[in-house]
């Protein structure tokens, strides 16, 4: 089954850590009741350089996730959809 993402880049002062981290928890409580997937990475060799991923099973799943969402999604309209491969 096809899925949709989108992806955004966050950085984060060490200063603000505890507080992203209270936000990572509300998005992802809020992407999960939404039927969506929302995942977290950070880059190994620049602490406080993120990479959010937020997933849907279809793009109107995505969007209206992002509409609803308890933090603005930077480009919201940013939806790619999952290529089938041979």
């Amino acid at each position: 089954m096809p899925r949709c993402l989108s992806v955004q880049r966050t950085l984060v002062t060490p200063p603000d850590r505890e507080k992203f981290a209270v936000r990572l928890e509300r998005k992802h409580a809020h992407y999960a009741q939404a039927g969506c997937k929302y995942t977290v990475f950070e880059e190994t060799g620049l602490p406080g350089a993120f990479l959010e991923f937020f997933e849907a099973p279809d793009a109107k799943t995505l969007a209206k996730a992002h509409a609803s969402a308890p933090d603005r999604v930077l480009d919201p309209a940013r939806i790619y959809h999952e290529v089938e491969l041979p």
